[in-house]
């Protein structure tokens, strides 16, 4: 198993280590200007007595096919303990330490399951007592799992599971555990989201359903199938496709499949590379049709599809760059002085409130037991720049306000903001609030 820590930020920003703790300390509203390079050496005095540290372990895919998405994640989270650590840390009484930082450490699953597992092994024993991880459902579903019984063997060394981006439904359905909180919309909520324009576009009369054969890929292609027969039954699937997820290079096969079939637009749950090499490779055969996403709207996606996705290539989020609004704006637009470059333009709002919620947590429960702090996080209720959101107890099923974008040229009305800086951005034309786009659950929660 590899192990990364936080110094592996390819910006070049260092950990924030517990040394860097007391340099922080009231600091808030210098959190962009300040590199946390510099931060190091600002207070050398005291580096002889460091807060002891909460310590948050990112399990991620940091290297092989998807190394771009944890590196993605890794930015996202760093940024958002940045801000954290910029305003003093966690607020904890003195019986409980004083204000605690939160310490980022990264640890690689290298895209596999049993490494994932090696991974959760060594940022236990690391004294991680909170465990990140999103990028596949099938490792969030091992990890819940292994956590599970962890828990129940080592009461002493409990961790909690903060997962931000896996989102098969059977997560927090008939798997849900205390010890999992999903901060992201799970793939049914995401499917009814674009069924919000899908709906609506009354020329679609055919769609070819292509995905990743794993659990998450085929539950977007089974809640395809199903809300399309609910609500747009004239609608004709003349594709339904899996493909090995991560593993081809070559999607021209695909896309000609697709362009052959007649479809008018290709539904996919597909990310990272598997979804840019998609999009590219129906580019390139002269594909004409829509692709309706949960992902298209960055690591390559638009640049890939260029001219040829203008109106026709709609993502679905929690947040897009080019949402109204003045706070919305200023998030964006911090996060870019924080991370300048094309490639690292990759923000979601999901993964700042998760931080936000953690934190939040932590000081509600007084101290870092880890079930006091699992029974705030039931209840954490958060806000950032306009944006928020709140856990539900019943299923650990955070429950947020979605967004559907179109993707158009940058300088087009209401886009404002491109992706990458590839001159393509997403127009927000629709719009979700979180009691709309809430959806039933099946579980069972066994509490401790």
């Amino acid at each position: 198993m590899n192990k990364l820590r936080s110094g592996g930020l390819k910006t070049g920003a260092k950990a924030l280590r517990p040394t860097v703790f007391a340099a922080l300390l009231g600091m808030a509203g210098a959190l962009f200007s300040m590199a946390p390079a510099a931060a190091q050496s600002a207070n050398p005095a005291a580096a002889s007595a460091p807060a002891k540290p909460v310590k948050v372990a990112l399990i991620e895919s940091l290297s092989g096919a998807f190394a771009n998405t944890g590196e993605a994640v890794y930015r996202n989270v760093y940024w958002a303990m940045e801000r954290v650590n910029a305003r003093g840390g966690v607020q904890l009484p003195a019986s409980s330490g004083g204000p605690r930082p939160l310490a980022l450490e990264r640890y690689d699953s290298k895209g596999q399951n049993e490494e994932a597992l090696s991974a959760l092994r060594a940022a236990i024993d690391d004294g991680a007592q909170v465990i990140l991880q999103g990028n596949s459902s099938a490792t969030a579903a091992v990890l819940i799992e292994a956590i599970n019984k962890h828990n129940e063997r080592e009461p002493n060394k409990r961790v909690i599971f903060l997962n931000y981006s896996a989102v098969d439904p059977i997560l927090t359905n008939e798997k849900c555990s205390f010890w999992h909180f999903r901060f992201d919309a799970h793939a049914d909520m995401r499917m009814a989201a674009l069924m919000e324009v899908m709906r609506e576009d009354k020329a679609l009369k055919s769609v070819y359903l292509i995905g990743q054969d794993y659990s998450f890929g085929q539950a977007v292609l089974r809640e395809a199938k199903k809300q399309l027969a609910a609500q747009r039954p004239d609608v004709a699937v003349v594709g339904d496709e899996l493909h090995p997820i991560g593993r081809v290079k070559d999607f021209a096969p695909y896309a000609v499949k697709i362009k052959t079939s007649g479809a008018q637009a290709v539904v996919t749950g597909n990310w990272g590379n598997d979804l840019t090499l998609l999009v590219k490779a129906a580019r390139e055969v002269g594909y004409e049709g829509s692709f309706y996403t949960f992902y298209g709207n960055a690591l390559g996606a638009p640049a890939a599809i260029g001219d040829a996705g203008i109106g026709k290539v709609v993502a679905v989020a929690d947040w897009l760059p080019n949402v109204p609004g003045a706070q919305s704006e200023a998030f964006y637009q911090s996060f870019r002085t924080r991370f300048p470059k094309p490639q690292d333009d990759y923000v979601h709002m999901r993964m700042q409130l998760m931080v936000e919620a953690l934190a939040q947590s932590i000081e509600r429960a007084g101290s870092t037991d880890v079930v006091a702090i699992a029974r705030q996080m039931e209840g954490a209720n958060v806000q950032l720049s306009g944006q928020g959101g709140s856990m539900r107890a019943a299923d650990h099923q955070f429950q947020q306000a979605l967004v559907v974008g179109v993707m158009d040229r940058k300088g087009a009305p209401g886009v404002k903001f491109d992706v990458e800086g590839s001159g393509y951005g997403f127009r927000v034309v629709r719009q979700i609030a979180a009691a709309k786009a809430q959806q039933p659950h099946s579980c069972a929660m066994q509490r401790p």
